[in-house]
């Protein structure tokens, strides 16, 4: 995108703040009446109908930002606004608790399931706690644990991933991070209870992957999911970071772009303007995606899941026959 285009867009953003902002204060200020009532609800027309403009045609690096917005629904969310009784697990029982993932087990319509889920945090003392979302080996470690109680006691399993990826620091490398992770890949696989994922915000690298080996892939409409990020594939590909809107159209980032590549099942839609609106929107129009998918694959034999989600992914990325 060039800079003429990055204006416009920013532009446009500045109106359609700036327009919500007048109706805010004539709301404010304002006596009731009619005539002012019908003139409040035409601007607010035009404020929803030029957001929707705007959301329409975002490109992949725009979409990037939304997905990485400060106020977008995470894992306890999504939690507090689906589930019902959650009790959360802690530790890996070998080194720790990892707080930038969050385990547990709850109900869902009346069935007991199990949760795994990033969690970033809201202010920079949580964002601390969190690690920001980047998920050490004890971390995958015990998303594994809950999992396999998980499979136990035949509870469906449910993960919400937005992570940047996973940590890459020392003491991760240390513990075995590679290892925690492509182990999470292969047990995964063999579960013999049903997995629903939905991608919330950032899918990033394998520290996303280690921990979305689904019967079932969602993505929310802003959401992204990729191999690396547009930054890091920039510095590799370019040696230049600020090359990371062209590597963001070059990955294929998108939900758009991962459902058409069959690496996704479904897009989910975000309320007007994005997830960070309105949480209590994206939860209920998130539910019957799962409730949905829940229903069919607990209808399926264990042998013939786990069949069916080898297969799954054992056909991503064969593109040419």
């Amino acid at each position: 995108m060039t800079s003429d285009a990055r204006n416009l867009e920013k532009q446009r953003q500045r109106a359609i703040d700036s327009l919500e902002r007048d109706v805010e204060e004539l709301s404010r200020l304002s006596t009731p009446s009619d005539e002012k009532a019908a003139e409040l609800e035409r601007i607010r027309d035009e404020v929803v109908e030029l957001k929707r403009e705007f959301y329409t045609h975002l490109g992949p690096w725009q979409r990037l930002l939304i997905a990485r917005h400060p106020q977008r629904p995470y894992t306890d969310d999504f939690v507090r606004l689906l589930f019902e009784n959650f009790s959360e697990i802690h530790g890996d029982r070998g080194f720790g608790d990892d707080a930038a993932l969050i385990t547990g087990m709850a109900w869902f319509h009346s069935k007991p399931v199990m949760i795994v889920g990033s969690q970033k945090g809201r202010d920079t003392k949580q964002r601390l706690v969190r690690n920001f979302g980047q998920a050490k080996p004890e971390g995958y470690r015990k998303s594994l644990r809950a999992m396999e109680l998980a499979a136990k006691f035949r509870r469906p399993i449910f993960v919400f991933v937005d992570t940047p990826g996973a940590y890459p620091g020392v003491g991760a490398e240390e513990r075995g991070q590679a290892e925690a992770i492509a182990f999470n890949l292969r047990e995964m696989s063999r579960l013999p209870v049903p997995i629903i994922v939905t991608i919330t915000g950032e899918g990033g690298s394998g520290g996303a992957l280690a921990v979305a080996v689904g019967d079932r892939v969602f993505m929310l409409e802003n959401s992204i999911y990729s191999v690396i990020s547009p930054e890091g594939c920039a510095s590799i590909m370019w040696r230049d970071s600020s090359k990371a809107e062209t590597a963001a159209e070059a990955l294929k980032i998108t939900a758009t772009d991962l459902l058409a590549m069959k690496l996704i099942d479904e897009i989910v839609p975000e309320p007007e303007g994005g997830a960070h609106f309105d949480h209590d929107a994206t939860a209920r129009l998130l539910e019957p995606y799962l409730e949905r998918s829940l229903r069919d694959l607990m209808e399926l034999a264990p042998e013939l899941l786990v069949e069916q989600r080898y297969q799954k992914f054992r056909h991503m990325g064969q593109f040419f026959a």
